[in-house]
């Protein structure tokens, strides 16, 4: 089986899209097959046509001088079009498996009816949603239906459509797509990169004055959708529970600005820790300082129909964390036994449920153990990616009759 990928970006890029990716093409190698990868212009200037990455070769596509809006994007699905009509005479590949935003699907719906060749199309989310929550548009608005439109018509197009949770699965047969087209490849991890919680590093707790403090944090990219200004604003309630409390906001991002600015309002600036952005190596060492970690994402589509990998990650390394209970969420977490579920919103509630974890430690051991375990044996990579099998081979045997 021989499968060239369309990728927005991938590493050595840090994100979600860029993990995911990494992971999933790892579990296809273990299978025997046989993968290539380009990705968009998205990647940003590279000094060579193709880069290897941790064992995995890329292949770039060139940066287009043109970057206006609409005529941009036109241009952009143009260079990977070339881009990919030339890999694919060289690789001869017997599936083209472009994944999000349609960006990438468009151009491959087009090289593959070509060249004879069947393409997938993976979604991780719908560009649109993106869009409203950068806010570069509105939900609604003329950019938004027309973005909705291509994605609807790259997913009726494709021979088949992979996405990564129920909730985009849903979403896409409300479009007409037959449930048989969708399959659904769940955000997992690998657990082998994730160790239970160390001992926290006396000298940077000193360092980021957190001796002797309990500590609720975030490590992650500041968007808004995030609910990080919902954590602020129910931290003087946790405060008045727990004087002793800490709250430790690493990463940054277009909220950040915004955050401090709150927790100054707010007035507990000072019990409030900002370190910014860490190198990836330090990651883990930030980690070890949080007792609680809190994912508040807001209630709006993304969220509800998206499922994200942090708690995932957590559950690997054992932590003890408070979420939201928009759709995403609900979809990975069992509330009271891998993790703690509150209303999304809720400032209150939020802040009840980070008290009330901190008045009942006993029960820490075992929520810490439940998760470590649903990882291990439900949402692993090698579990998810067994389900491209079937389809993979039946796209091939029907392409090759």
């Amino acid at each position: 089986m021989k499968t060239l990928h369309i990728l927005d970006h991938s590493i050595p890029l840090h994100s979600g899209y860029t993990f995911r990716t990494a992971n999933l093409l790892r579990e296809q190698r273990a299978l025997g097959w046989e993968t290539h990868h380009l990705t968009s212009p998205k990647q940003g200037p590279c000094a060579t046509a193709a880069e290897e990455v941790d064992g995995l070769l890329f292949h770039r596509t060139p940066v287009p001088a043109i970057q206006w809006p609409v005529v941009g994007e036109m241009v952009l699905m143009k260079a990977i079009e070339q881009r990919l009509d030339a890999l694919v005479a060289e690789i001869r590949p017997d599936i083209l498996h472009a994944h999000s935003p349609v960006l990438n699907a468009l151009p491959a719906l087009r090289v593959g009816r070509r060249h004879g060749i069947p393409v997938v199309y993976e979604v991780r989310a719908f560009w649109e949603d993106a869009a409203v929550d950068h806010g570069s548009t509105q939900e609604g608005s003329v950019r938004y239906r027309m973005t909705r439109a291509l994605e609807t018509y790259a997913l009726r197009n494709a021979s088949h459509v992979f996405t990564i949770c129920e909730g985009l699965r849903t979403d896409m047969l409300g479009r007409g797509i037959a449930a048989d087209k969708v399959t659904v490849i769940p955000n997992a991890v690998d657990v082998s990169q994730f160790q239970p919680s160390g001992v926290p590093d006396a000298a940077l707790k000193r360092e980021l004055g957190l001796d002797g403090c309990d500590v609720v944090g975030f490590i992650g990219s500041f968007y808004a959708y995030e609910g990080l200004d919902l954590l602020l604003a129910a931290f003087p309630q946790m405060l008045h529970r727990h004087p002793n409390l800490r709250l430790l906001l690493v990463g940054g991002g277009p909220q950040d600005a915004r955050l401090r600015a709150q927790a100054e309002a707010l007035g507990v600036a000072d019990k409030v820790v900002m370190p910014g952005r860490v190198p990836h190596g330090e990651v883990k060492r930030y980690y070890d300082l949080i007792d609680v970690l809190a994912y508040p994402r807001h209630a709006m589509r993304l969220t509800e129909l998206v499922t994200p990998l942090k708690p995932l990650e957590a559950m690997a390394q054992g932590r003890i964390f408070v979420a939201s209970d928009v759709g995403g969420h609900r979809e990975l977490i069992r509330d009271g036994e891998t993790g703690v579920l509150f209303p999304a919103g809720n400032a209150t509630a939020l802040a009840d449920a980070i008290g009330a974890l901190f008045d009942r430690r006993a029960q820490w051991g075992a929520m810490s153990v439940a998760g470590r375990h649903f990882v291990e044996e439900v949402r692993n990579w090698k579990n998810s990616v067994a389900n491209y099998v079937p389809v993979y081979q039946r796209l091939v045997a029907t392409a090759s009759a």
